[in-house]
């Protein structure tokens, strides 16, 4: 039976870059996860969209921190992880989107972020082809960018391991082995590990390993498609993000939907279902395509032609308002949450487990304990991101 200072659960966009701030700082680490191999959950669904440009304030300082280690990745360490900083702009083609976004950046702005509301004849520039009937203008926030997951959370998985990190895979937690009210370890289906921290970083899964220690928390994945088109000539530099609704009777209703280019030269796109597709289930369904391309091609015709070469469904760890629940709780010693990243761990992870490497090492700095107790467990639930 080996022995740990923390057992992390999950190795993925959020235990993957906490397990490298650990080990860095010397603590001994364990990482489990019942895939085969790193970031092979939903993580590999993500589609690489990295911003700071959110409405709550501790994760903005998050992906703030996130976006100075994507960005200087290749340069301290060597590995290209396809960061490219093209930022993200979010579109107005109505009153009440213009008036929302235009408060959201003033906000933004005051939290120090380099953002701005921009007029529709900027975002025709910056968005080559746009429609721009009913135009109004949108943001613009030029430090965002993207990059790949798959690379990215394989660069911070070698990191880690050069740093002492060990992983166990195929391995799946089956309980959280406790003494009294504290954490002791965890028991697999294949052995025990003992460790007087455990961290859950579960994904969609958060919900059952906090039934493990007795804790509800209000976690449930639902379920987003997304795409990739053949490469084509380089044209589009920003994450474009559309905010308007759809109704389509045919296909079903959409909220929200985004897409960017890559380094490639490929068209990288997800939408937001409405209502919400509740559950694990991860096949992809014949109604996305005509959805989301129906959209596209009206806010880009140049669009049209363009080939689909790949299509796959993955989940958003949701919370009611749209937020992440990291930290310990009050009923057990020794255990901590990293869960419910509504789809935003690839961009929140570097940035968190930095934060959850300082909480085990009881190091926290006061903007630390701000922002843990944001992300509470405990907090109130009824005020929802604007732009989540």
């Amino acid at each position: 039976m080996s022995s740990y200072d923390v057992i992390i659960i999950g190795a993925g966009s959020v235990g993957t870059p906490t397990a490298m701030a650990l080990a860095r700082a010397g603590v001994k680490t364990l990482v489990i996860d019942k895939l085969a191999s790193v970031a092979q959950g939903d993580n590999k669904h993500a589609i690489g969209g990295i911003r700071a440009t959110h409405s709550h304030k501790s994760k903005i300082h998050v992906c703030q921190r996130s976006i100075e280690i994507f960005s200087s990745w290749e340069e301290k360490f060597g590995d290209d992880i396809y960061w490219m900083s093209g930022g993200y702009s979010f579109v107005a083609r109505t009153p009440e989107h213009e008036l929302l976004l235009r408060e959201t950046a003033a906000l933004q702005k005051s939290y120090g972020l380099n953002i701005d509301f921009v007029d529709a004849e900027k975002i025709k520039d910056l968005i080559p082809g746009i429609n721009a009937h009913g135009l109004r203008g949108g943001t613009f926030s030029p430090e965002d960018g993207n990059a790949s997951p798959l690379r990215s959370l394989h660069a911070f998985y070698d990191n880690s391991i050069e740093n002492g990190a060990e992983y166990q895979f195929k391995e799946k937690v089956t309980e959280i082995l406790m003494d009294c009210h504290r954490v002791v370890g965890v028991k697999t289906n294949k052995d025990e590990y003992l460790a007087p921290y455990v961290i859950n970083a579960a994904g969609g899964h958060a919900k059952e390993v906090a039934q493990m220690v007795g804790i509800d928390v209000p976690v449930e994945p639902d379920s987003h498609e997304a795409g990739i088109t053949e490469p084509v000539k380089y044209f589009l530099k920003p994450m474009v993000v559309d905010i308007q609704p759809a109704t389509d009777p045919i296909f079903g209703n959409s909220k929200n939907y985004y897409f960017y280019q890559n380094k490639f030269g490929r068209i990288i796109f997800c939408l937001t279902p409405s209502p919400s597709i509740k559950g694990t289930n991860r096949e992809e369904t014949s109604s996305f395509l005509p959805q989301i391309s129906k959209r596209m091609i009206d806010l880009m015709p140049r669009l049209a032609n363009i080939k689909v070469r790949r299509q796959w469904r993955g989940l958003y760890p949701m919370t009611p308002d749209g937020n992440a629940i990291i930290g310990p709780v009050r009923e057990i010693e020794g255990y901590i949450n990293a869960i419910g990243m509504c789809g935003q761990g690839f961009m929140l992870g570097p940035g968190l487990g930095e934060v959850l490497s300082r909480l085990v090492q009881e190091k926290t700095s006061n903007e630390d304990k701000e922002l843990l107790e944001e992300f509470s467990l405990y907090r109130d639930f009824g005020s929802v991101e604007k732009l989540k």
